[in-house]
């Protein structure tokens, strides 16, 4: 195979992965030296079979089969094979085929997924080597659908198709790392300009992609990305001078959702969505964030002493801000990722509280001692990865046995409903401002100076703890009203009525001034 020759000189190394984590079976995939783990194990998923793996054998393998395809009508005849271009801009992990051609699936779609970051060379956007690119991989799915088309099955018309009608599309094209490609450039993904730059960015690749076909493209509008005007004006020309004017198959154009093919690329954000942390998974800082902090004159030291000062030099991406990019790309291609509303992910977390979510190993919390109205109460909390409450403990230390068990089990069965999702915001709604002893004045936190209830206190400290929402003591009682002596019953088991009087009045008679001495003796 003449493909593998691309690849001499480039250096190589033999990862073992997994690809089912259930499975301990692995997989010796080979592949480029500077290419990452996760590149090894999206390889893994994508080359069919369950042998070892090489990144040469298995490109070499669709890389051939579109050079093995007969050329577009019109092609000029010293045009140089597409398995070299092709190659070239996979070692530079700028396009890549999806599952369909990695797979050499016939019923399935066969398309290319383009890394808007790799074409940024020096902060500049690199237009011409971006309009090439496309112009390539067009060309290569239309090749390979004329001489796939025998070998797909389809549903037959129901009626006669017009010849005017366009053709079946010949394959897709995604775009992806949207915000690491502005990162490059020095936009700010929640701004007019990265906006009107995507916009542009995603109009040129539908029009490329309907070069020489019925459809038309969308107009390409005015954005910081100088020449791309220019680009598209070269290019269809070029496209119709080269083939057939309106025979071409058209290519669907969209921006990626999430799978392997990401993470062949080394991705930072699937297709258009925004980079949401600074750092990687292992904790070192993305390439995008050092582009941002270049581009605002910062060093990753002079961001760490803002950022400890309390100044965010890189203020986080807001799930709107991907909402209103989602929204200005609307049109502009033909599929578009799906877009978590945050309606629908509020109904999904009520649809998923049956699932309880299990606290990490360490957790982070506090523990606040305090005495309310003289009685100790021990409150400790413990929280989920992302900060929330998950788990509170309330021990009341010397009180009696029957009130310490129902305080352990009312913070057992808030815990319990905390991680099945109840929100937090209900249980303070319900316990806070609870009127029973002990009640008095609060020590040992100078948040607070009185609270109802032991209950009371705990529910408005994780109110002001973990909601943000601090809620004022309840009024003090000016004075104690002593609750009433308990009444016997009239029906006293083995007695009559008669009898069971008989017993209060001897009570109140005879014993009635040793009573008073023991209540008044409480009461003191």
């Amino acid at each position: 195979m003449t493909a593998r020759l691309h690849w001499t000189g480039v250096r190589m190394r033999t990862l073992q992965v997994t690809t089912d984590p259930d499975d301990s079976a692995t997989r010796a995939v080979t592949l480029p030296t500077a290419w990452d783990d996760a590149a090894a194990e999206a390889l893994a998923c994508l080359a069919p079979g369950e042998g070892p793996v090489r990144l040469a054998t298995e490109a070499a393998r669709w890389v051939d089969t579109v050079d093995a395809c007969l050329p577009l009508p019109g092609t000029p005849a010293n045009m140089p094979p597409l398995g070299q271009a092709l190659s070239c801009l996979l070692l530079l992990r700028q396009i890549a085929p999806n599952a369909a051609i990695w797979q050499r699936d016939p019923e399935g779609t066969p398309g290319f997924v383009l890394r808007l970051s790799a074409f940024v060379e020096d902060g500049a956007f690199a237009g011409e080597h971006f309009v090439t690119s496309l112009a390539v991989v067009c060309d290569a799915l239309r090749r390979l659908q004329g001489d796939q088309a025998s070998e797909r099955s389809g549903a037959l018309p129901l009626f006669d198709t017009p010849e005017i009608a366009p053709k079946d599309p010949a394959g897709l094209i995604l775009l992806t790392d949207l915000d690491a490609f502005l990162a490059a450039i020095g936009l700010d993904y929640d701004s007019d300009d990265g906006r009107a730059a995507a916009q542009a960015l995603a109009a040129l690749t539908t029009t490329i992609a309907r070069a020489g076909t019925l459809l038309t493209g969308p107009a390409i509008p005015d954005s910081p990305l100088s020449g791309l005007r220019d680009f598209a004006a070269r290019s269809l020309p070029e496209a119709a001078a080269h083939h057939d004017a309106l025979t071409l198959a058209p290519i669907q154009t969209g921006f990626s959702s999430p799978g392997p093919v990401d993470g062949l690329l080394d991705v930072e954000a699937c297709g258009l969505t925004p980079i949401f942390s600074p750092t990687r998974e292992d904790g070192r800082l993305r390439q995008a964030t050092l582009n941002r902090l270049e581009h605002r004159g910062l060093q990753p030291h002079s961001a760490l002493a803002l950022a400890l000062s309390g100044t965010n030099p890189l203020p986080p991406t807001s799930p709107e801000a991907h909402e209103r990019m989602h929204h200005a790309l609307q049109g502009l291609t033909d599929f578009m990722p799906e877009l978590p509303e945050p309606e629908y992910a509020r109904m999904r977390a009520k649809l998923e509280r049956g699932v309880r979510r299990p606290l990490p190993n360490r957790q982070r919390g506090f523990t606040q001692r305090t005495a309310i109205g003289g009685h100790s109460l021990f409150m400790r909390t413990s929280e989920f990865d992302d900060g929330s409450l998950g788990e509170i403990n309330l021990v009341p230390a010397r009180e009696s046995a029957m009130a310490r068990g129902l305080m352990e089990c009312l913070g057992q069965a808030v815990s319990i409903g905390l991680q099945h999702g109840a929100p937090l915001g209900a249980f303070v709604e319900r316990f806070a401002y609870t009127r029973f002893g002990a009640a008095g004045t609060v020590e040992g936190d100078p948040n607070m100076s009185y609270a109802s209830s032991m209950v009371d206190y705990a529910f408005r400290t994780l109110s002001e703890a973990y909601l943000n929402h601090p809620l004022p003591d309840a009024p003090q009682l000016s004075v104690e009203k002593e609750d009433p002596a308990p009444m016997l019953p009239l029906d006293i088991r083995g007695g009559t009525q008669d009898t069971a009087a008989h017993g209060i009045e001897k009570n109140n008679g005879e014993g009635g001034a040793k009573g008073r001495r023991r209540r008044l003796r409480l009461v003191s």
